[in-house]
């Protein structure tokens, strides 16, 4: 029996792919919301719809993926990799300001309100990843109560 807890809490949620899907998933909604929450709330940031909105957090997600590594290393190495997540919000907010350029149903006027933006971002973020299982949970047994629904798991009881 210990045998098989020790097997089941070696199973990392961040190698199970519903999990990363999930929070995937999460992300992207939870940016598509700040984006147009505060493009309800701020009259510098025009957004058309939610699905726009969506559209947008797709494309930062992407673009911080692909591109935004090319803008970070420099900047952090200017400011000796000390600054890394404020070098971060910056490189998320000229992106915002790229997509913006490249969008019609999306335009921020200047670039504070891009900066307020990939802030509401950064801290969503880091709630969402906060909250997320952590080894010393699923060494417990508590992710698999919480998450899983598989009846035969070891940690559930029978």
């Amino acid at each position: 029996m210990l045998a098989k807890q020790k097997r089941a809490a070696q199973s990392s949620t961040e190698n199970n792919p519903s999990i990363r899907s999930m929070n995937l998933i999460l992300h992207l909604l939870l940016d598509a919301a700040i984006i147009f929450g505060l493009a309800y709330l701020m009259p510098q940031v025009d957004v058309k719809n939610f699905g726009t909105a969506l559209l947008i957090a797709v494309l930062l997600g992407l673009l911080n993926f692909f591109v935004g590594w090319i803008l970070t290393f420099p900047l952090n190495l200017i400011s000796f990799f000390l600054l890394t997540g404020l070098v971060r919000i910056i490189v998320t907010a000229i992106l915002l300001k790229v997509i913006d350029k490249f969008m019609d149903s999306f335009t921020i006027h200047g670039f504070w309100p891009a900066l307020v933006i990939a802030v509401a971002v950064a801290v969503a973020g880091m709630l969402i990843d906060r909250q997320a299982p952590s080894k010393r949970m699923e060494e417990r047994g508590v992710v698999a109560v919480a998450i899983g629904s598989d009846r035969h798991s070891p940690t559930m009881p029978k």
